[in-house]
């Protein structure tokens, strides 16, 4: 039987925790933020508390990769914790709809911006972004070494990219004129609003979870890329907004539909807009790298437990790779960018992303439980739950405050569209007779 390789070290897992974060979410929703936040000291302490909440969320996956390093991730953590429903939930969710759906919907965005410094028709955008998840794909197919490299030059060009803008809004930019008259701080309400964007901009983090059998040492390295891409991030982000204030100040960030693109342009110039446009492809075509190198582990994870095509849960005996379920997810991914579905359906069920992010963090106190009870009964534990040695700190304070920014961000979302809620969760329910279906099977 053909088991995947273990090639990627500190390095590779700590890019692909960066990566999978930054998206082209940082470029835009700075200035939701700002509008809905009426003070620069209310922004950042609202960026500085996201930081907080996927720190803590770093933590907890990194004790729960610790505990059980496998394909899947989130996936394993509740098969064994709440049962084969709610993981099968979870992959169906993931897999079917919002990884692919993600994959459509980045890939159109990278190919916006890559045709419109090449100074293409737009009509070119929907085979240029078929063409980059096919691209990626075959990168994917031929083994985890050549998806980690790629991953890691355009993780590093994204970085160099943000670097860039920092540098031009802090060190090189006049900063704005400060507002007449200051506005009052905001309400606790107005932080809340605040926060769901900033929540859905950090994350991602948890994706790296799911290449944890082809990292060497995940019981060491895992939960080190997770806690070292994430404070990256948070540093990056912060940074980011004050090079936005700085330049734009409150009142033109809260204003703008494109922040990094304004910032650059009011300080290089129409060259500075080419900068940060070219900095978004990169971005853009980096993150659509990592979903889809991460996103067929669980796949494979699902059909080895038999929930699934059986074929996907067969490795390459060369390359070492899921490599059907590389091509099932490629294949759906390219289906929705052609009929274009894959921006309602993202919004349809984005909130039940956090839903299994919360319950993925619960997990923690299920695998706790587990070991007191084996402790209790003076037996050795199974490999599953033993005792990590990496702990995540204040615990169970902190995995209850992650739970519960995980469930204000669902019923946030619920409140603010109950309509996409309702679909989504429709959605999400028709992986229950599926589930049946497939569990029904010989």
């Amino acid at each position: 039987m053909t088991n995947y390789a273990r090639r990627l070290g500190l390095f590779s897992g700590t890019m692909a925790v960066v990566g999978g974060i930054i998206g082209g979410g940082i470029f835009r929703t700075p200035a939701t933020v700002a509008e809905r936040l009426g003070t620069p000291g209310g922004v950042l302490f609202a960026w500085v508390l996201g930081g907080a909440v996927a720190l803590i969320g770093a933590f907890c996956w990194g004790e729960l990769g610790q505990r059980r390093p496998r394909a899947g991730g989130g996936y394993v953590y509740l098969r064994e914790t709440f049962g084969p429903l709610s993981a099968f939930l979870y992959g169906w969710t993931l897999v079917l709809i919002i990884a692919t759906g993600a994959i459509a919907a980045v890939a159109v965005t990278f190919a916006d911006y890559t045709l419109a410094l090449a100074g293409l028709p737009h009509r070119f955008s929907v085979p240029l972004a078929v063409a980059a998840i096919v691209v990626l794909a075959a990168i994917n197919y031929v083994g985890v070494r050549p998806a980690a490299i790629t991953q890691n030059i355009f993780t590093v060009l994204k970085l160099t990219a943000l670097a860039v803008l920092i540098g031009a809004g802090i060190f090189f930019a006049a900063p704005a004129p400060p507002l007449a008259a200051p506005a009052p701080p905001p309400h606790f309400a107005a932080f809340g609003t605040a926060l769901v964007p900033i929540l859905f901009t950090y994350g991602g983090w948890q994706q790296t979870n799911f290449i944890a059998e082809e990292i060497i040492e995940p019981e060491r390295n895992l939960p080190r890329a997770l806690v070292l891409g994430v404070t990256i991030v948070v540093a990056v982000y912060l940074l980011t907004n004050l090079a936005y204030l700085r330049v734009l100040g409150h009142a033109g960030l809260a204003a703008s539909t494109a922040p990094a693109a304004d910032t650059m342009k009011a300080v290089l110039g129409p060259a500075g807009g080419k900068i940060i446009a070219a900095g978004i492809a990169l971005s853009t075509f980096g993150f659509l790298n990592l979903v889809i190198l991460v996103t067929p582990r669980v796949l494979q994870a699902m059909a080895a437990d038999g929930v699934f095509f059986r074929r996907f849960a067969v490795l390459h005996p060369i390359y070492q790779t899921p490599t059907a379920a590389i091509v099932a997810l490629a294949t759906f991914a390219v289906a929705l960018t052609l009929t274009g579905t894959f921006g309602q359906l993202v919004d349809y069920v984005t909130f039940g992303d956090w839903i299994f992010f919360g319950l993925t963090a619960a997990a923690l106190f299920v695998y706790r439980r587990m070991d007191q009870r084996a402790r209790s009964r003076e037996q050795t534990a199974p490999s599953s739950v033993l005792r990590a040695p990496f702990r995540v700190p204040g615990y169970p304070v902190t995995p209850i405050l992650f739970v519960s920014a995980a469930a204000f961000v669902v019923y946030s979302a619920i409140v603010s569209n109950p309509r996409n809620a309702a679909i989504g969760a429709g959605l999400i329910g028709l992986g229950v007779p599926a589930f049946l279906y497939w569990r029904s099977r010989p």
